[in-house]
C-alpha cells in the first residue's frame, strides 16, 4: 500500500524549476502532486507522477539528482477535522510524520494527503484498522 515518490534536488535559482517541468513535460510525464522545500542554496522537489521511471531518466540525463522515496496515500474527509483524526490516530500510536502535502484530484468528495512516515508498514496498518482508505501506489499515479 505504499507510492513511490521522486524527489529532485535543485540549485535555488531562477529558473530550475521551470527546467525541471520542462524536462518532464517533453518526457510525457503527467505530475500528479508536488512539495517544494527550499534553503536558501537549494530546494527538494517532491513529486508523484504518472511514471517514475520515465521521470528519473529524464531528469538524470539531463543532470539532475533524483531520488526514490516511498510514502503513503490517504484518503482524507474533506471536512474539520478530517486531517486531525488521520493525525491522531498516527500520534496515538507514536508514528512520526515527518512531512505531507496535498494530492489534488479532479472529482470526489474525500482530499488525498501524501504522508512520509517514519513507519510505513505499522501506519498503514493502523490506519487500514481505523476504517481510513490507504490508496495503493499504482492507483495514486492514475488519479
Amino acid at each position: 500500500m505504499r507510492a513511490e515518490q521522486i524527489s529532485v534536488f535543485l540549485e535555488n535559482k531562477a529558473g530550475r524549476l521551470a527546467e525541471v517541468t520542462s524536462i518532464l513535460a517533453e518526457a510525457d510525464v503527467n505530475i500528479r502532486a508536488l512539495a517544494l522545500a527550499d534553503t536558501s542554496d537549494f530546494g527538494v522537489l517532491r513529486l508523484i507522477v504518472n511514471d517514475n521511471e520515465k521521470a528519473e531518466a529524464a531528469l538524470k540525463n539531463r543532470g539532475f539528482t533524483v531520488g526514490k522515496t516511498d510514502v503513503v496515500a490517504v484518503e482524507v474527509e474533506d471536512r474539520p477535522g478530517g486531517l486531525h483524526r488521520i493525525l491522531d490516530i498516527l500520534f496515538k500510536a507514536e508514528i512520526n510524520v515527518e512531512y505531507m502535502y496535498a494530492f489534488v484530484t479532479q472529482s470526489g468528495s474525500n482530499a488525498i494527503m501524501i504522508f512520509r512516515i517514519d513507519n510505513i508498514d505499522e501506519a498503514v496498518k493502523l490506519l487500514q484498522e481505523n476504517n481510513v482508505t490507504v490508496i495503493n501506489g499504482s492507483k495514486v499515479y492514475t488519479l
